[in-house]
């Protein structure tokens, strides 16, 4: 229908200020499909107008700006025009009223059109415009290549039925769309949250109290070892949780769907015996304020709860360990005391000796109470007393875990030998030298650790003649360990000292 070559006359200033009007291209743009072209469902509509007007040419169209788009079309092959060229453009300047052109060669407003004066050289023209909240959007129209004389009114006023037809199905079809568009907006969101609590391992999921059915995602199947797709109902959920934290889960339920409080509870899982935290909270309630819906999330707390219970056996560690070094200060003060008057003395002896405590305390508080190795023990007992411990000390050794009372133990008889030898024996002369040996051997089918202290290169060596309190602590020192013992031998080439100390 744009084919033709002859320019046409500028549309009336009417037509052009109705084609940019602001309101109505909005209402257009309301309705205007995101590909405005063919359209299958218009195509009744197009028909019924030809076969009511016996018309070879029928149109159901929307115009913008610039632009007449044929939703369907009858007798033309043309998907659009220029709205300037159109017949239908000056509809727009009317309130609603339908336009008839009996004879366009003999119309001033449209003999020099292109469809006119050009192929198809159309003669007889009736349109009526589709209204949008008052404003024409497009039309409903038919064309003859022959001009005629009469149109029966009753066929003008099925025109406008149809009109009024095509702008409720352009209504219709684009709350269709926006509803399609929101709820692709709403599955693509559903899908991130369910991708996000799937990549963070959160459970959730969505109880029907009618029904008593659940609906749980794949984290929830998971944690409760259930089989993914099955049905599931709350009875098969309640079965997973494990028969010592079922009631109390249960009642908590219970008492959230009472009072729609939150539900806030720990259990295990039957099957894996892992700790799982449940939230949630009635979601829907009936007309009579009753509880519809249940939703919750649960998430796989065992990490904490075994690091919490860690924690708890920590403490008490620690509370019972402080308790005993209390005890153990309290006696190494009072013996110290008792050897010595002289204040700094005491001091001297005494904080040696809190060292040696502390230094065995800061270890296995780096090991949170467990098991130690020997090497950082030895070090921290024996380096404070040599000035090159490479050079003056030669160790032979097996490594081996020491328990809390095992290092506090040893850790004393290590400080008392080493400060002795600093001041009395190998560690106080230039080449003095200590050489110990700790090797793990099988006593009645258990491992025991013997180790051996040897001093050469000293000043020679006298038995003293009365216990001192370092000796005295020497080999008192692991009476918490049973089977444990303390020898010393004042050999005159350097003291030697004899540790056993079961390992179990």
């Amino acid at each position: 229908m744009t084919g033709a070559t002859i320019r046409s006359a500028k549309p009336p200033l009417s037509v052009a200020a109705a084609l940019s009007s602001p309101e109505r291209l909005a209402a257009v743009h309301a309705t205007l499909p995101a590909y405005a072209g063919p359209d299958s469902d218009f195509t009744g509509i197009a028909d019924l107008a030809a076969g009511l007007f016996s018309a070879p040419i029928a149109l159901v169209s929307l115009i913008d700006d610039a632009t007449q788009w044929f939703l369907a079309r009858k007798g033309i092959s043309e998907i659009s025009a220029n709205a300037r060229e159109t017949f239908c453009a000056h509809l727009l300047t009317g309130s609603g009223a339908p336009l008839v052109v009996r004879n366009a060669l003999k119309d001033r407003r449209f003999s020099r059109l292109p469809t006119v004066t050009g192929e198809p050289r159309l003669r007889f023209y009736a349109g009526v415009p589709i209204m949008h909240v008052g404003h024409p959007i497009g039309s409903v129209c038919v064309f003859d290549v022959a001009p005629r004389a009469d149109v029966p009114q009753d066929a003008l006023l099925h025109l406008h039925q149809f009109a009024k037809l095509a702008g409720t199905l352009l209504l219709l079809k684009e709350e269709a769309r926006r509803r399609a568009t929101a709820n692709e907006a709403i599955a693509r969101e559903e899908q991130r949250h369910a991708s996000a609590l799937e990549a963070a391992n959160v459970g959730n999921w969505l109880w029907n109290l009618k029904t008593g059915t659940v609906v749980g995602n794949p984290p929830l199947m998971r944690m409760l070892d259930l089989k993914p797709g099955a049905p599931l109902t709350a009875r098969k959920v309640f079965s997973a949780i494990h028969p010592e934290d079922r009631k109390a889960t249960i009642a908590s339920l219970r008492e959230a769907l009472k009072t729609g409080a939150e539900y806030d509870g720990m259990f295990r899982a039957v099957a894996t015996g892992r700790w799982l935290l449940g939230r949630g909270r009635v979601h829907e309630l009936d007309g009579e304020g009753r509880p519809l819906m249940f939703l919750g999330i649960t998430l796989d707390v065992t990490e904490g709860q075994i690091a919490s219970e860690r924690m708890r056996l920590l403490l008490r560690e620690l509370n019972h360990r402080v308790k005993n070094t209390l005890a153990m200060l309290q006696s190494l003060a009072r013996q110290t005391l008792r050897r010595t008057n002289d204040p700094v003395a005491f001091m001297e002896a005494f904080a040696g000796r809190l060292q040696a405590i502390s230094e065995a305390h800061g270890l296995l508080s780096d090991y949170e109470w467990g098991r130690i190795r020997l090497t950082p023990l030895l070090q921290a007992q024996i380096k404070p007393y040599v000035d090159d411990l490479d050079a003056q000390v030669e160790i032979h050794k097996d490594e081996v875990q020491l328990g809390p009372d095992q290092a506090i133990g040893l850790g004393l008889v290590l400080h008392e030998l080493a400060s002795n030898a600093r001041k009395y024996g190998a560690l106080s002369r230039v080449g003095g030298k200590l050489v110990l040996t700790a090797r793990v051997v099988k006593d009645e089918g258990k491992p025991v650790l013997h180790m051996t202290w040897h001093e050469t290169g000293g000043p020679p060596v006298e038995p003293p003649k009365r216990d001192g309190f370092g000796i005295v602590l020497i080999e008192r020192s692991l009476d918490k360990v049973l089977g444990s013992s303390v020898h010393l031998e004042f050999l005159p080439s350097g003291l030697t000292a004899l540790v056993r100390l079961p390992l179990e």
